[in-house]
C-alpha cells in the first residue's frame, strides 16, 4: 500500500538533546521504508542499514550532513495543549494484537472507498465511546475498535470509515462548509502539507457553546487522553488555519434532542423548550433548590451560557439537575449588573429570568478573577502572558493556584504578577505530576495545564 509522505514517531523517551533525537526519527525512518526492489529481503536489510549508519554519524559526529529531519523546539511556550505532532500514516483497521484486518481498507491515495451513511447522534455517540473509555493517545497504537489512537484515527472512528485516516486525506472524505454550517459530527481540519509534522490537527464539532459563537466543544484525541473541552474556534493555536468541513455520508441536519447528545444550533426547538409564554414565565424558586432536576434547570444553564458562562460548565452543556455549576453561573451574570448582597446570591429570582430570557442586561465579563465553578475553569488568557518578564494578574493567580495544589516549592517570596524562572518551575512540576514528558512539560502553560490547575 502506498505510504504517506511522512512517518511520524513519538519518542519513548524524554531526552531532547540533538544526538537522541536525531537517533530516533531516523530508527522510526528504517522503519516506515518501503520495500521495493521486487520485495527482496535483502534490499529492505541494505535501506536500514543504512539508515542506521546514519544515525550512528549523526550522534558520534555531532550532526554533519543528514536526510533525517530535527524539530528544534520553539522559544517561548510551547504546551501539551498544541498537539505537535497529532497523527500516525494511514493504514487499514488493525485486528488483535495490531494485525491488520476489519471490515474495509483505504484504498489508493486520493481515492476513498465506500463511504458509510451515518447519522449525526450516531457520530457524536461513537466519539463518546473513547471519551467515556479515556483512550490513551498514540501515533502507533490501536484501540479495541481497530483504530489508531490519533487525531484522525478518532474522527476516522466516529465517522465509521473503513480505514484509518490522516490529516491529508479525511479531506476526501468530506465537503468544505461555512463558519455558519456547522452543526455536531462536522470537523474542523488543520492540514500542514509543507510540513506535517508542524501543527497539523484535527477535531470533531460538537456544537456552539454560546450565541457568540466564538467557543464551541470540540471532542478531540490528544495528550494524554480522549477529551471534551470548550474550545475557541478555530483552535488553541494556529485558529486561523482550521477549515470546517462536513462528512459526506452524513445524513439529516441536526441531532435529535437525545439524553447525551449534544444539540445542535439551529433550530431553537433543539437546544431546550420551545419559546414562547410557557418558556418566558419565571418558573418559581422551587425549581433552582439544590437536587431539584427539571427542565427549567437546563434551560437556565443554556441561557447563561449564551450570556458568557461556558466557563462554569466544564463540558460545555447544562443539564437538568441544579447544583454548584448552575448557581455560581447564575450568581457572576447577577454581579455583571451590579447586584450585590442577596439580589446577588445566585438563586434566579424573576427579574433575573426575565432579563434571560428577553436577552437584556450586561453579560458575564470574560475576566481571570471571575471565580471557577466546581470542575469548572477560570478563563485562560493566552500563552503570551507567561513570558519572562511579562507581568499579569493571571500569573498571580496561576502561582496562588499551583501553592494551593502543592507545587510552590520553588517559590522564595510570593507569587506575584510577574512571570519569572519560580513559576515556570512550579509549572514544570505540576505538568510531570500529569505524567507528562518532554515538550509537554516545559514549565508554560497552555490551555490543558490551565483547566487542570483551575478544575
Amino acid at each position: 500500500m502506498p505510504m504517506p509522505a511522512f512517518e511520524e514517531y513519538e519518542p519513548a523517551g524524554d531526552c531532547v538533546c540533538r544526538g537522541c533525537a536525531e537517533r530516533r526519527r531516523a530508527l522510526a525512518r528504517a522503519r516506515a521504508i518501503p520495500l521495493r526492489d521486487g520485495g527482496h529481503p535483502a534490499a529492505r536489510g541494505a535501506r536500514r542499514a543504512l539508515v542506521l549508519a546514519t544515525t550512528a554519524g549523526v550522534v558520534l559526529g555531532g550532526g554533519g550532513g543528514t536526510a533525517v529531519a530535527l524539530s528544534t523546539p520553539a522559544a517561548g511556550p510551547v504546551a501539551l495543549d498544541d498537539p505537535g505532532s497529532p497523527q500516525g500514516g494511514r493504514t487499514p483497521l488493525h485486528g488483535p494484537k495490531g494485525r491488520p484486518g476489519g471490515p474495509g481498507s483505504p484504498g489508493a491515495p486520493g481515492k476513498p472507498g465506500a463511504v458509510k451513511r451515518i447519522d449525526r447522534t450516531t457520530i457524536i455517540t461513537r466519539a463518546k465511546l473513547w471519551l467515556d473509555a479515556q483512550v490513551p493517545y498514540s501515533m502507533s497504537a490501536y484501540w479495541t475498535d481497530g483504530y489508531r489512537q490519533d487525531c484522525s484515527g478518532y474522527v476516522s472512528m466516529a465517522w465509521n470509515l473503513g480505514s484509518n485516516e490522516w490529516t491529508g486525506s479525511l479531506d476526501k472524505f468530506a465537503t468544505r462548509i461555512t463558519k455558519d454550517e456547522l452543526l455536531p459530527g462536522d470537523m474542523l481540519l488543520f492540514h500542514n502539507p509543507a510540513d506535517p509534522n508542524n501543527g497539523s490537527h484535527v477535531v470533531l464539532f460538537g456544537g456552539w457553546v454560546d450565541a457568540t459563537r466564538t467557543h464551541y466543544v470540540a471532542y478531540e484525541q490528544t495528550r494524554p487522553t480522549t477529551r471534551k473541552l470548550a474550545t475557541p474556534y478555530g483552535y488553541w493555536a494556529n485558529a486561523a488555519k482550521y477549515v470546517p468541513y462536513r462528512f459526506n455520508g452524513v445524513t439529516g441536519g441536526i441531532v435529535p434532542e437525545a439524553p447525551g447528545a449534544v444539540p445542535a444550533p439551529e433550530p431553537p426547538a433543539a437546544a431546550g423548550p420551545t419559546p414562547g409564554d410557557a418558556a418566558k414565565a419565571f418558573p418559581g424558586a422551587d425549581k433552582f433548590a439544590p437536587g431539584a432536576t427539571n427542565d427549567h434547570v437546563a434551560q437556565l444553564g443554556r441561557m447563561l451560557i449564551e450570556r458568557g458562562a461556558y466557563r462554569f460548565y466544564p463540558k460545555g452543556v447544562a443539564d437538568r439537575t441544579w447544583s454548584d455549576h448552575d448557581k455560581l453561573a447564575t450568581q457572576a451574570f447577577q454581579r455583571a449588573q451590579g447586584w450585590t448582597g442577596a439580589d446577588a446570591d445566585g438563586v434566579p429570582g424573576a427579574h433575573t429570568w426575565r432579563l434571560l430570557v428577553d436577552k437584556q442586561g450586561r453579560n458575564i465579563p470574560p475576566t481571570v478573577g471571575a471565580a471557577p465553578g466546581p470542575g469548572g475553569v477560570r478563563a485562560y488568557p493566552g500563552p503570551a502572558v507567561f513570558r519572562p518578564g511579562q507581568s499579569h494578574p493571571a500569573v498571580e493567580a496561576l502561582g496562588r493556584q499551583l501553592v494551593k495544589k502543592g507545587f510552590g516549592k520553588y517559590y522564595t517570596s510570593g507569587p506575584g504578577p510577574r512571570w519569572d524562572e519560580a513559576d515556570r518551575r512550579n509549572v514544570e512540576a505540576f505538568q510531570r505530576a500529569q505524567g507528562w514528558r518532554g515538550a509537554a512539560a516545559n514549565g508554560y502553560p497552555g490551555p490543558e495545564t490551565w483547566r487542570r490547575l483551575f478544575a
